[in-house]
This record gives structure tokens, C-alpha cells and sequence, in this order.
């Protein structure tokens, strides 16, 4: 009889004997498989072959053709500019290098590097790699991992605390170099095929900003340079869009060194703020969502029956201080204070669904070096909503927030994918809840024949959650927005309906956002967009260039008639090129061009932004055109599409 139970990609199921390996599980399937291993995914998480198994688990194998082996070879190349780093500087002392999503990175400390030093480090990581130096997984004694590790004080808090307990300790070497490290790695160091150095900051220890001041390296490396070369060339056209840097060509916001992580919205990017809080006052109006507003200051007993008071201050990203013996915080999710609203009347099983949408301000107290832009920042407003619902009104619910959310994206060209994250160590409440909020979820998924990826363990602590991202123009995905089945806080705040058995019972509650916050989903659109804004969000629509300065009254009085929309006349003494140019700059939609032969014939020239024009337009033509532009939405101005 097998001590534990193995589940496979397809559901199939192998006994094993506790302590057999990822890979002795790969020699089992069949010995290709097992010659190709190169790690394993067990539970959600990448492991080493080398990791014993020791109690029921689902598998996958890593192989060089798996989606996973970029993250192991990143792993290994994080090792490789380790080694080069000691190799030039041994008083080195190293600390953390982990894999990321687009790359590696390594945090170091006790040698001063900047960019200049990018290229000696990279020169000697492609020499490393030129080696070709076997990748192998080494065992050491606690006592003499402490030894060995005399001098670096990091590496010893590593072996005190995530390595606790274990003895012998895992490494792994390569050459003369050797990391305290669990892996994954690849067999060797020349399977990386391209390698880059790419940026250099500061970081803390811990993420600590009382700790320890680190230099923080960047890296990325690929199977071929041709995967690199292809990745470096988005990278450069990701720089050239990047929100912070067309934020300051365009005039949209600034978050200015008196409000780090806090942004000020300037008149241009408020043009757009203000045009994203319309359409999402019209997407919760359809779906029957109520404004309420609440307040950012309460005291901070008000998050501690939610779960929220322990999350937020455990990790240091709750604002709270102390007055008058009472404990006050900036509210850090809106969810407690949309329940209060609920909790303030009586309520029948015929009032559900009850439905709050507010445009929350909410503060995270994300540490200094984290912060950038729009994308990650300190004080943010949520376009969040919770619908209190019975347990029979569930799938509804979903249903018509999924539909929004697709219609929503749609109207930025964003592809919409979706994650499916369950119940996480951290979970409240019992399994037997979680389970039936989970199906709710993934029923309203298939309802809709939505492809969706599961990822394990992710959810929040109160609920199982439909993550929302967005793929970009670029290809990038990020997170937005979210839907969440919530059985845990109407309990933890015993709130209550009377049902139909005139007995009361407990509400479910749905949280929602459909662009997540203002902040990041401006982030991303700005990118997204290159600045280039469909007309309806355009901060200026229409740019009225007069030919000369003797046209200036025409130009106003063609203003006038598009007064309903976002339009400025070029007033400056500028040639009608020099006009035409800055227009193009500034990425304004649309220019109506006006001199002496559109004054006589009282029409216009229309010229867009991909340098399509069209001369003697009726003017009432063209603004009949704008209207159905902006109310539809289109992504692109199309008044010249045939031109």
C-alpha cells in the first residue's frame, strides 16, 4: 500500500512512496521524461527534481519545452551574475536572488556599483556562461553552512529562519561558486542563451526601510538571443510608452516629492479621470448599483472583525496611529464601511440584492522603493461595489459583472483574461464555505464560456476571487480589476437578513471593481494607448489651427459650435506647419484647420492624428461625426477612416 497519492496534468493518479522524488515521479511516467526533467510544479509550486514528496500532491513535470523553464533558467542565470559579481569583487556580500516574471534579480551589499559597472559584471556573467559549468544540487551541515557563511550576516538570517529546521542544508554549485539555495536550476550554465544586465536601484533588506540599504540588480536572460533581442526590443518601446514619462509631455499628473505615492491630477489627466468615473457610473446604474460615500478616517476597531486590521498591519501597509487612547486608521479597503451601510437598516429576503458602488479613497502603505507612478502608489480610489445577495442570486450577480467587465474592456481594446484564485493558508472560515463560494464562481465562468486559469492558494483570506487582467498593446498583462464571493465578513459582522421562513439568515457578499483603481487603470491605458486616447477620453478632442492670425475669429466661432466637447484654438503667432507639428505632439485626435477659403465657404479642414485629411467639410458634418464618435466609443478617430 503506497504511503501518498500522486494526481497528474490529467487527472490520472500514481501511488508513491513518501520521500520518492519530482523526478523518481518523471522516471515512473517513462524514462524520456524522466532523462528531460528539469523541475517540477507541485501544488501551483515550482520546485526542484531533487524535492522529495512526502504527502499527496498534484504534479506536473518541467521540461526545457514547458512554460516553467524560462523561470528555472532565469533562476540559474540570477547564479550566474552572482558568480561574475564575486569574481570582480569578492568582499561582496550576497543576500536574495530570485526569478521574476520578465527576469532576475539579485540584492547584494558591501561593494558600490552603478550603471557604469553593468557592462564589466555582464562581460564576465557571458564568460560564465561560456564555460558552460555544470549546474549541481549540493547538501552542507547547518553548523558548517554557518561557517561558511561567517561573514555575511544575510545568508545566516536565511538559514535561521526559512531554512529552519533543516539539516543537511541545500546548494547549489558551479564552477567555484555556491549559493545557499533550494532551486530550480537548469544542468548547466551555458543552456542560457541570451543574457542581459538591465538596471540598477536601491533596495532594503526585508523590505525593511529600517534595515540595511541593498544595491539591487536586474537581469533577464532567455533559452536564444533571438528570444532576448525580441524582448529587449519591447522593453524599449515599453520605456518609450511609459505613463510617467508621457504623463509629463501631456500635463496629466504629477506625484510630487511632498506626497510620495500620491497622486495630483492635473487638469488634463483629470479630463480622463473624470471621463472613467462617467462610464462607470453608467456601467453600476445599468447594474443597479447605489453611490455612497464613506469616510477615509475611522477608528480602526472597525477592520478587526473583517480579518482586514490583522492583514493590513501584519504587513505594514496599514496607516494607523494612536489619539486620545483610541486607535484611528485611514481606511485601507472600503468593504467594513459599505457593510456598515448595510447594517444600518433592517432588510428582507425581497430587498436583495442590495448594491453600493463608491469611488473609495483608499491608502496601502507600500514601501518607497515599490512605488512607481500610477501603477503602484500609497493613496488610490478603488471604483469599488458590493452587492449583498442570497445565496440563490449568487451566480447572477457574477454573471452580469462578468458581461460588464467584458463590454467595459472592449471599449479600451484590452484583451480580458481571467484567473481563478482559491483558498490560501490564510483563509477564514471553513472549507465547506470556501468550496461553495468557489463553485459559484467557477459556474459563472463556464456559463459564460470563459477560458480561465486556476492559480492555487492566491485568493484573499475572506474569499475565493475571479482576478481580471488585461493584456496591453504590448502584450504586458496586468491585474485589475476583480470579483469576489464572500461568505466570511456578513458572518464575522453578523450581518442579517429575514428570509422567507421569517427566519434570518446570513447575506453573501459579491466584492467588485471593475477597473480596480483609478490610478493603475490610467497606468495602464496611458501606456497602453501611447498617449494616442480614443476621442471620448481624450483630454482635448478637437485642436482649431487658424492659418493666420486674421482667421482667429472664424477659428472661435468654430469652437463655439463643438463647445459640447474638449476643444482649444491655436492662438500663437505660429506658421500653420509649426501648429500642425505641435498638434501631432501633443496627440490631440483631431485639428480643424481654418483660413480664408473655409472662412469664405463658412467650412473646415479636418486633419487626424495619423495625418489623414479632408478639405471643404461641412462643419455640421463633422460635428454630427463626433458625437456618434465619442458616444460609441471607438478606439480610433474615424471621421477620415475611408480617406
Amino acid at each position: 500500500m503506497s504511503d501518498i497519492t500522486v494526481t497528474l496534468p490529467d487527472g490520472s493518479e500514481l501511488d508513491a512512496e513518501s520521500g520518492e522524488t519530482v523526478e523518481d515521479i518523471a522516471y515512473r511516467i517513462g524514462e524520456g521524461l524522466g532523462r528531460d526533467t528539469v523541475a517540477g510544479v507541485v501544488d501551483g509550486d515550482l520546485v526542484s527534481k531533487e524535492d522529495p514528496l512526502t504527502e499527496d500532491c498534484r504534479i506536473e513535470i518541467v521540461t526545457d519545452s514547458s512554460e516553467e523553464y524560462v523561470d528555472v533558467l532565469r533562476h540559474t542565470a540570477a547564479h550566474v551574475f552572482a558568480q561574475a559579481l564575486q569574481r570582480l569583487h569578492p568582499e561582496v556580500q550576497l543576500t536574495i536572488g530570485p526569478y521574476t516574471d520578465e527576469g532576475f534579480y539579485y540584492d547584494v551589499y558591501g561593494v558600490d556599483l552603478d550603471e557604469d559597472d553593468l557592462a564589466e559584471i555582464q562581460d564576465e556573467a557571458e564568460a560564465i556562461i561560456e564555460e558552460d559549468l555544470d549546474v549541481e544540487r549540493v547538501t552542507m551541515d547547518r553548523e558548517d553552512a554557518r561557517e561558511f557563511y561567517a561573514d555575511n550576516r544575510f545568508k545566516r538570517e536565511i538559514l535561521d529562519e526559512e531554512a529552519a529546521g533543516e539539516d543537511p542544508i541545500s546548494f547549489y554549485r558551479q564552477g567555484e561558486f555556491q549559493d545557499l539555495c533550494k532551486g530550480p536550476h537548469v544542468e548547466s550554465t551555458g543552456e542560457i542563451g541570451g543574457f542581459e544586465l538591465l538596471d540598477i536601484s536601491a533596495s532594503y533588506w526585508r523590505g525593511d526601510e529600517d534595515e540595511e540599504t541593498l544595491t539591487r540588480v536586474y537581469g533577464t536572460a532567455f533559452a536564444t538571443e533571438d528570444e532576448l533581442e525580441e524582448y529587449l526590443e519591447m522593453r524599449a518601446e515599453a520605456e518609450e510608452r511609459d505613463h510617467r514619462k508621457i504623463a509629463r509631455e501631456l500635463d496629466l499628473f504629477s506625484i510630487p516629492e511632498h506626497s510620495p505615492g500620491c497622486a495630483h491630477y492635473h487638469p488634463n489627466g483629470m479630463a480622463i479621470r473624470r471621463e472613467l468615473e462617467e462610464y462607470v457610473r453608467e456601467q453600476n446604474d445599468e447594474l443597479g448599483f447605489e453611490e455612497v460615500r464613506t469616510p477615509e478616517l475611522n477608528k480602526a476597531e472597525l477592520w478587526k472583525p473583517t480579518g482586514h486590521y490583522d492583514t493590513f498591519t501584519e504587513n505594514g501597509e496599514m496607516f494607523a496611529w494612536e489619539q486620545d487612547d483610541t486607535e484611528y486608521g485611514l481606511k485601507p479597503m472600503n468593504c467594513a464601511n459599505h457593510a456598515h451601510i448595510y447594517d444600518s437598516n433592517t432588510h428582507s429576503y425581497r430587498d436583495l440584492p442590495l448594491r453600493f458602488s463608491e469611488f473609495g479613497n483608499v491608502y496601502r502603505n507600500e514601501q518607497s522603493g515599490e512605488l512607481s507612478g500610477l501603477l503602484r502608489v500609497r493613496g488610490l480610489t478603488q471604483d469599488d461595489g458590493h452587492a449583498f445577495v442570497r445565496p440563490d442570486q449568487i451566480q447572477g450577480e457574477i454573471l452580469d459583472i462578468l458581461q460588464s467587465i467584458e463590454e467595459i474592456y472592449g471599449h479600451f481594446g484590452l484583451d480580458v483574461l481571467y484567473k481563478l484564485e482559491t483558498r490560501g493558508e490564510d483563509a477564514m472560515g471553513s472549507e465547506a464555505i470556501w468550496e461553495q463560494a468557489t463553485d459559484a464562481l467557477v459556474d459563472a465562468l463556464r456559463e459564460e464560456d470563459l477560458d480561465y486559469d486556476v492559480e492555487e492558494g492566491e485568493a484573499a483570506f475572506y474569499g475565493p476571487k475571479i482576478g481580471i487582467d488585461a493584456r496591453d498593446a504590448l502584450g504586458r498583462e496586468w491585474t485589475i480589476g476583480t470579483v469576489q464571493v464572500d461568505f466570511n465578513i456578513p458572518r464575522n459582522l453578523d450581518l442579517t437578513y429575514v428570509g422567507e421562513d421569517n427566519e434570518e439568515h446570513h447575506p453573501v457578499m459579491i466584492h467588485r471593481a471593475l477597473l480596480g483603481s483609478f490610478e493603475r487603470f490610467m497606468g495602464v491605458i496611458i501606456e497602453h494607448f501611447n498617449g494616442k486616447f480614443p476621442t471620448w477620453i481624450a483630454p482635448e478632442q478637437v485642436r482649431v489651427l487658424p492659418i493666420s492670425d486674421d482667421n482667429l475669429d472664424y477659428a472661435r466661432e468654430v469652437a463655439n459650435e463643438l463647445g459640447d466637447y474638449r476643444v482649444e484654438v491655436e492662438d500663437r503667432s505660429w506658421t500653420i506647419g509649426k501648429k500642425i507639428q505641435q498638434t501631432h505632439e501633443d496627440r490631440v485626435p483631431y485639428m480643424v484647420i481654418v483660413g480664408g477659403d473655409e472662412e469664405d465657404a463658412g467650412t473646415i479642414s479636418v486633419r487626424d492624428r495619423k495625418e489623414r485629411e479632408a478639405n471643404d467639410v461641412s462643419r455640421s458634418e463633422f460635428r454630427e461625426h463626433l458625437e456618434r464618435e465619442v458616444e460609441q466609443k471607438h478606439l480610433e478617430p474615424t471621421f477620415l477612416a475611408g480617406q
